[in-house]
Order: C-alpha cells, then sequence, then structure tokens
C-alpha cells in the first residue's frame, strides 16, 4: 500500500492482513520496509534546487529512475543500497515523477511520487553565447562570452556552474564584466585543432534574488589552425603564420598619428569578425564639419571597438610598406586585403608594436592586454 504525507511517499513493503486502519496506521508509522519518496506524491512548487531523495527502512532498493519535462536527474546511491539521492537541480516550472523498486525477504516492491516544481517570477537564461556560429573554426586567441537575459544577483554559483573543459587543458579564468556578462579567456592561448566543451547545469540553479536558471547549456567550440600576425607600426609591414609557417608579409598603411584617434594601437589584439563592405565613418564629427569623412572600403577585418580594421585601401598602395597617411585602420591592397579577409578566423591573434597608443583591455577584445593574476581578479570566486 501507498501512504501519502508531507514527509514523502511512503511504500509498505511488509505484507498486511486484513485489518482495518489502525493496522495500516501502525505499519505506516512503524515504517517497517517501507520506501519513503521526498518530494511526496502530488506536491506542488517544489524549489528546483532541493534534492530528491529516496530511503528504505529494511531492505535495499534495486533501481530509482526520475522522469519528467525539465532535464534529466540521475543520482547516487548509497553503498548499503538505503538511500539514494539526486544529483543535480530540476528544471523550474515542470513536472517528474520519481520511481523507485526495493527488495525485502525476497519481494520486490515499487514506489512512485509524481510532484511539480515551482515557476519562479524570474528565470535566468542565457541570451547568447559567443562563438556559437555553426560549423565555425576560431583562432586560438578565442575567448568564450556568456551574456545573461538579466542581471545575475549571485554571480558566484552562475560562475561555480559553468564549466570549460578543452581537449587540450589549458589554464584560463571567467571575468564578469557587467551584471549580465562574464568572459573567459586563458592564460596563454588554446592549444590548436582541438574542441573546446562548454557547459552549465543552470536549469534550477538558484541564481539569488528568487531567480532560477531555466535551462542548461552543452555547446562546443572547434579552435582551428593557430594563425598570428605580428606587424611594427612604424615599419609598416605584418607578418602572418600559421602554425608557425610563415604565409606572407604584408606591407601596410597605418594611422597617421596626427591626433589619438588617428594612431593605431599597439598590443595584442583578437580578430573579432569581418564586414564586406563596410563603411567607415568619423567619430564624432557631423557632415560639413572638419575632418568629416564617410568612406565605403571593402574586406574589412575587425581588430577593436575604436574603428579599427584591416581592409582594402588602393588609393594608399603607393605609401603602403612605406608611410602611415590613414585614419587609425591598417590600410592593405585590394588582393592583400581579400587575402587576408578570406584566411582570417574569428580569434586570431594580431600583435602590433610600434605606436604610442595602447589597446585598452576591453577595446573589443584586448583581453590579453590585462594580466592574467589580475584578470583572474575580476572572479566571483577570487
Amino acid at each position: 500500500m501507498v501512504v501519502s504525507g508531507g514527509a514523502g511517499v511512503v511504500l509498505v513493503l511488509t505484507a498486511a492482513g486484513c485489518g482495518g486502519g489502525g493496522e495500516q496506521g501502525e505499519l505506516a508509522s512503524n515504517k517497517s520496509g517501507a520506501v519513503t519518496i521526498t518530494p511526496a506524491n502530488g506536491t506542488a512548487s517544489v524549489k528546483p534546487d532541493g534534492p530528491i531523495e529516496v530511503r528504505v527502512a529494511d531492505g535495499t532498493l534495486e533501481n530509482v529512475t526520475v522522469q519528467g519535462q525539465g532535464v534529466a536527474v540521475t543520482g547516487k546511491m548509497a553503498g548499503d543500497r538505503k538511500s539514494w539521492k539526486s544529483d543535480r537541480t530540476l528544471s523550474p516550472g515542470a513536472s517528474y515523477t520519481v520511481t523507485a523498486q526495493a527488495r525485502h525477504d525476497g519481494k520486490t516492491n515499487t514506489a512512485t511520487s509524481t510532484f511539480s516544481t515551482l515557476k519562479p517570477e524570474k528565470a535566468l537564461s542565457v541570451a547568447d553565447v559567443t562563438p556559437s556560429l555553426k560549423g565555425e573554426k576560431v583562432g586560438v586567441g578565442m575567448p568564450i562570452i556568456v551574456r545573461f537575459d538579466r542581471a545575475v544577483a549571485d554571480k558566484a554559483a552562475v560562475e561555480r556552474a559553468l564549466r570549460v573543459t578543452p581537449e587540450k587543458p589549458v589554464e584560463g579564468a571567467w571575468r564578469w564584466v557587467g551584471s549580465d556578462q562574464v568572459i573567459y579567456r586563458t592564460k596563454t592561448y588554446w592549444e590548436p585543432h582541438q574542441k573546446v566543451r562548454l557547459t552549465a547545469k543552470l536549469a534550477g540553479l538558484n541564481a539569488g534574488g528568487g531567480m532560477y536558471g531555466a535551462k542548461d547549456i552543452d555547446q562546443t567550440i572547434t579552435i582551428g589552425a593557430k594563425q598570428v600576425t605580428t606587424g611594427d607600426i612604424s615599419k609598416h609591414h605584418m607578418t602572418v603564420t600559421r602554425d608557425g609557417e610563415k604565409l606572407r608579409r604584408v606591407p601596410f598603411s597605418a594611422g597617421n598619428g596626427t591626433t589619438r584617434e588617428y594612431t593605431t594601437t599597439s598590443g595584442v589584439h583578437l580578430l573579432m569578425g569581418k564586414e564586406n563592405p563596410v563603411t567607415m565613418v568619423s567619430p564624432g564629427r557631423k557632415p560639413g564639419e572638419p575632418g568629416y569623412y564617410k568612406t565605403v572600403v571593402n574586406y574589412g577585418v575587425r581588430i577593436s571597438n575604436s574603428g579599427e580594421y584591416t581592409h582594402a585601401m588602393a588609393s594608399t598602395v603607393g605609401v603602403q610598406g612605406s608611410a602611415n597617411v590613414s585614419h587609425g585602420c591598417l590600410n592593405l591592397s585590394p588582393a592583400n586585403a581579400k587575402w587576408y579577409y578570406d584566411i582570417m578566423q574569428r580569434g586570431d591573434v594580431m600583435e602590433l608594436t610600434g605606436s604610442d597608443r595602447e589597446l585598452e583591455p576591453f577595446n573589443g577584445w584586448g583581453f590579453y592586454q590585462m594580466p592574467f593574476d589580475t584578470w583572474k581578479k575580476g572572479s566571483a570566486l577570487a
């Protein structure tokens, strides 16, 4: 028989006679050979971060399964097989059924409990992950950027749930750059030609302030070749290598340096994306004002958020390799710009030297401009 109560579902495994309710109540209270499932059958608004527990008074548990609308739930059986406990959180606003089989006095009996978890007023979801383009291979400097759909109250709890697992291990750390965004970078770079897995058991996670995670995430990132560009702004050339092999030495014309905004930044840049064509507009100036320009160029590869690209510029080919005349971008010949555009991967490394303007760590993906020990201090677990 099954007795439902606040502590859980109790399955009485000891055979009962033909007695009335009083006898049955005595058997339940003695719990001789009984199985208890918590949460109890019919319970509503169960907290998603609470465990499912199954216990047997006498005998042993043979099997426990959990089925439901939400995330798959597994658990661990105690060594003496007298108890079982779930090992993860539950999906909010979902229904689950626990089925437990126990053996006592040579007989196998089954108990079940069906319950529902609470639907929180505030559910936390991942709005987007970078990189996440299907089939994309990224460079060895690629950060992992996770943005949530609302401010996270308990950043430490959420960060603990985030797992980055590369095939070729390397040290890395998360840093929060706002209440809704966290970024992972490695101490050095990823090893090339490997898979990196990002997982997070967020469903049912208590994220603070009455907020619970809505769904898990599980994503695989493919690291491609190690493509590194090194260039000296004062010498007007850059060299591109792939897995240590030199591909091409490319002449360029960088920022003319007459103002800070027209000075190309030195430092470790990461290639952020590409556009063809891309429209270049003078920052902070309106049409008709001195210094205003609006130019459409081809084969643009973004290297910062302050308007720096590599791109084609036929009009400066004559000084590429000998003088800096641009507004801050690296002007390349149309042929070289297209070649670079075609081979680039987001997250490829570009190391530039030779100017007096340093790339800021959060100007685009300039994260390697920050010492790793400093970067780690932005973790909620620091």
